[in-house]
Parts: structure tokens; C-alpha cells; sequence
């Protein structure tokens, strides 16, 4: 059985991972001439997508990458203490196994897992998919899959042509999220520097096996902004206009975006579907319930979403009409559990008030200094997502090789053309 995947950055190499260990005959396509390797952003896995990894074994490279930083400095807007704070507490009164890693880094590492057993097309995207499974590409001839899965992220091609345009399902919950990459300048080691005001949020951290840095930038708005998901110069603008005077610090940050050699900038918003899937196609992560960049787990969501897609489809025994919607029943109470988790992240990050702003530091600054215990117990009082991500469970499902359609017909050439069929 063929299938082909379209993104290869998270969801789709631990997909593909995963559907190779059952038998399937995986091809992954990718827009992106090559695999990214600029660092990316800070991402979070807990602990259900570190037992993933570890089931993939990769889980000591994970771990190997992790970003080290486990302190935090919070500047509030207007006032000269800052509150200092345990990161590394913060995060353990939420999950019991947790690491923070760039995104780059991970999908390197997934990508690692299983690049000899896996069909890799870089340089090209997806144009058409007939219902029979016929799939046109942009720059290859034409060629026919059992399945298509879209892990193309939020701003997914795989569901625009299935399922029509993304606004009929884009819930933008009122806030944006921006990245830049930057010189080291404050050199920072293992600790996070944050400024925050009433609906705005800016940081800098490092990565300890990075020699740069990354800022990032949330901040609030009442309506959608004009802006096109592409439109770079655009985005800068937009930024530099929330975040003029906040802070000395912000403003050299700010000064980097005219230099950066990467960038990342989009709206928060969560992906509301009834359904993922359609006939031969299904999506997977962010392209399918994306709970919101930055604030919603969604990189965790991912990666689970990928193992139970292709356990589903191996205990099926390749059968898309049976595992199509068991793969959706089991995510949906996860995916409805982190949507709601994001909109409360996004009101804590980006507080609405000064008293929110004094709350966002105080209470990281209490956490720190409770024991574990009452840490827990004070999270769990004002929050209703405590150790939601740590909650999620899911079935085993061993590798079958013998899944009918086995590896027959394996393109066998990873990052080569699609050819013909």
C-alpha cells in the first residue's frame, strides 16, 4: 500500500516513521528545497510524545537537544524589579516529562529516524487529488497513491484542495505570534529574558548548542489584521507597531528584523473541522487541528496524532474507511482539550490587564519558590489545563510488518524525484 505525505516537518517524518514500521510503502513531499535547518523556534514535548520518541528511539538525541533553559527574568512594562523565576519548576507542575527543543532541531532528528526506509521529495508540492487517488504535483509527472495524508501545517495545501479554503475553518482567538533569529547579544545561557505589558509579550532566550538566539513576540488584537500569511515585509511592520517603546531591550530586538536570516510570523488561531478527513485523504497535526501556534501544544498534538494515525491504519489492516474514523475518535477529546488549553495560555502570556501583567509574573515567581506539592495544587486552583498534555494516553500499537500491501513497489531513492509511475 502507498501512501504519500505532504510536509515534512514533524507530523509527517514520525508519520512516516510509524507507517514504515507497520509495512506501508511511505513517500513524504515536501515544498521546501531542502530540510530546514535554521534552529526554528522553541517547541514543547510532554510526556505522551516523549514516550513516543523513546518508542522511536531517538529520544536521547531529543534529549541531547533540549535548549537548557530553565531560568526566567520577567521585566514588567512601567516597572524596574523584575520577578526571577524557576522555568524548570513552572513546567514540572504541569508535565512529569517535558523538554523544551528547537523545531528545526526535532524535525531533524524524526527526519533521522527513518530517512533510509522513507520516499523523501523535496523541491515540490501537491496540485490535484482525484478521489481514485490520482495526485498531480507542480513539477513531477502525475502519479497514483492509495492514500494522502496532509501534516502541511496550519496553512495546509493538502486540506485547501480537499476541503476548500481555510477560512471556513480558522477561529482566530485574538492574538499574534512572531520569531526572529538573532545575535546572542545579552548572552544568554539557560534563561529566558521577558518583558510584559498589557497585550504584549516579548522574550529572548538561547539554545546552549546554538551560538545565536531567538526573540519572540505575542501580542494582542481585537480583529484580524491585514496581512497575508506570506507577506514578510508586511509582518515586520505589523510588529514593529506593537511593540515600539516597550523596552530598550525590545527595541535592539526589534532592530534585528531588517538582518534576521529567519523569520516567523502568523495569527493565533485554531483549526475547527467536524472532520479530518475525506474519501483517500486525512490530515494530521497542525493542517487538521492546529489548537494555536505557540500558546496550544500543538507540536505534542502532532506528534501523537502521527502514531495513533498510523496505528489506526495498520489495526485496520490498511482499510481507510474503518481507520479514518477511529484515528479521529481517539483524538478528539485531546484535540478539544488543547484548544481549550490555548485560549487560557493566551490570556496568561498575553495578559489583558496590569493586574494580569502583575499575576503572569507573581504567580511564575510563587511557583518557583513552593514545593512541588503546592505548586501542583496552586496550578490546578487557577487553571483548568494543569497537566492536561501529561493526561493524554493512547493504545500500543506494535509493529505488522505483514500490514497487507507490505513494502511492494518501495521507490526506495530518499530526496530523489517522484518519477513516474
Amino acid at each position: 500500500m502507498r501512501i504519500l505525505v505532504s510536509g515534512a516537518g514533524v507530523a509527517g517524518p514520525v508519520l512516516a516513521y510509524w507507517l514504515t514500521r507497520h509495512g506501508f510503502s511511505v513517500t513524504v513531499v515536501e515544498r521546501a528545497p531542502a530540510l530546514r535547518r535554521t534552529g526554528g523556534h522553541a517547541v514543547d514535548l510532554f510526556r505522551p510524545a516523549m514516550d513516543i520518541s523513546e518508542k522511536m528511539g531517538v529520544l536521547p538525541r531529543v534529549e541531547e537537544r533540549a535548549t537548557g533553559t530553565n531560568r526566567m527574568t520577567v521585566h514588567r512594562e512601567g516597572s524596574r524589579r523584575p520577578v526571577r523565576a524557576n522555568l524548570a519548576k513552572v513546567f514540572s507542575v504541569t508535565s512529569d516529562r517535558h523538554v523544551e527543543i528547537m523545531r528545526d532541531d526535532l524535525s531533524e532528528i524524526y527526519y533521522d529516524a527513518a530517512r533510509d526506509d522513507v520516499e523523501y521529495v523535496f523541491g515540490d508540492s501537491i496540485t490535484a487529488i482525484s478521489p481514485d487517488g490520482e495526485v498531480g504535483f507542480e513539477t513531477a509527472a502525475p502519479r497514483r497513491f492509495d492514500l494522502v495524508v496532509g501534516a502541511d501545517g496550519l496553512h495546509s495545501n493538502v486540506r485547501r484542495l480537499v476541503f476548500d479554503e481555510e477560512s471556513r475553518f480558522n477561529a482566530f482567538i485574538g492574538a499574534y505570534f512572531g520569531v526572529l533569529t538573532l545575535p546572542n547579544v545579552s548572552r544568554l545561557d539557560g534563561e529566558l529574558l521577558m518583558h510584559v505589558g498589557v497585550g504584549r509579550t516579548a522574550g529572548m532566550y538561547g539554545a546552549r548548542h546554538l551560538g545565536d538566539a531567538r526573540a519572540l513576540f505575542l501580542f494582542r488584537s481585537e480583529r484580524e489584521l491585514d496581512c497575508d500569511h506570506r507577506d514578510v515585509p508586511r509582518q515586520k511592520e505589523l510588529l514593529r507597531g506593537a511593540f515600539a517603546g516597550m523596552h530598550a531591550h525590545v527595541d535592539r530586538w526589534l532592530d534585528e528584523l531588517d538582518r534576521t536570516q529567519a523569520f516567523y510570523f502568523d495569527s493565533i488561531t485554531q483549526l475547527r473541522m467536524d472532520t479530518w478527513s475525506q474519501g483517500r485523504v486525512t490530515l494530521v497535526g497542525d493542517a487538521g487541528y492546529c489548537p494555536g501556534p505557540a500558546v496550544g501544544g500543538s507540536t505534542s498534538l502532532a506528534v501523537v496524532g502521527a502514531y495513533v494515525l498510523a496505528g489506526e491504519l495498520a489495526r485496520a489492516g490498511g482499510d481507510h474507511e474503518r481507520a479514518f474514523p477511529a484515528y479521529e475518535r481517539m483524538m478528539a477529546e485531546h484535540v478539544r482539550g488543547s484548544r481549550a488549553v490555548a485560549l487560557s495560555a493566551a490570556k496568561t502570556l498575553i495578559p489583558t490587564s496590569r493586574l494580569g501583567v502583575w499575576g503572569l509574573a507573581q504567580g511564575a515567581r510563587l511557583i518557583s519558590a513552593l514545593p512541588a506539592g503546592p505548586s501542583r495544587a496552586l496550578v490546578r486552583l487557577t487553571t483548568k489545563s494543569a497537566r492536561l498534555y501529561d493526561s493524554v494516553t493512547v493504545d500500543d500499537y506494535p509493529p505488522s510488518p505483514a500490514t497487507p500491501g507490505g513494502m511492494d513497489g518501495f521507490a526506495g531513492d530518499p530526496g530523489g524525484g517522484l518519477g513516474v509511475e
